[in-house]
């Protein structure tokens, strides 16, 4: 199993601040309100420990997939407790569950998702781009079983933002993950410089 020192898990840490400031500026630009963003947990883990941190597979949450193909191939994995999609929903004036409604959480998911990409791209000189997002709202467990299935033997490790996230003062919750393809993270921790701290 790989573990990280202080150091790497410093360094993702300030990649997703950086990369939430700049998804609370496109998000508030989207949404026309005031939107905070906090990443208060960053962690580098094996897979299976990363999906147990974000919450237990029986709970359902709304997922937003946004595929990544350059320097490094992965999955970004948005997902949102389903009360907190509705919340989000509801703020843009959509009904949560619905055809708009899923349409709205792909462009809130596409939108940090990009976000945290670009501020990962421009601080580890990396040349990746984001295929269009799908949403799937299921069990948290059969969400991670389906990617899995499509990316098997590929992603050993994990990077996990938990995220909070207040727009116009209403709380919500939501965790990204980065399912790099194997040697994924020690390729970024390279590029940015803390490789082999």
């Amino acid at each position: 199993m790989t573990t990280y020192s202080d150091l790497q898990l410093d360094a993702m840490r300030e990649l997703a601040n950086i990369g939430s400031g700049n998804a609370a500026t496109a998000l508030a630009s989207m949404l026309g309100r005031e939107v905070e963003l906090s990443v208060p947990r960053a962690l580098a883990l094996p897979l299976a420990d990363a999906v147990d941190a974000v919450g237990p597979a029986d709970k359902t949450v709304s997922s937003v997939v946004l595929p990544i193909f350059g320097d490094i191939n992965a999955l970004v994995l948005l997902l949102f407790p389903t009360e907190d999609a509705a919340t989000l929903c509801g703020l843009l004036g959509v009904e949560a569950g619905t055809e708009v409604g899923d349409s709205a959480i792909g462009e809130i998911g596409n939108i940090l998702g990009t976000s945290y990409i670009n501020a990962l791209a421009m601080m580890a000189s990396l040349a990746i781009e984001p295929r269009p997002p799908h949403v799937v709202t299921d069990m948290l467990g059969a969400i991670v079983a389906t990617l899995l299935a499509e990316t098997v033997g590929e992603t050993d490790s994990a990077l996990v933002l938990d995220t909070g996230l207040a727009v116009a003062g209403v709380e919500c919750e939501l965790s990204f993950l980065l399912l790099p393809t194997s040697g994924g993270i020690a390729e970024l921790l390279g590029r940015l410089g803390v490789g082999n701290a």
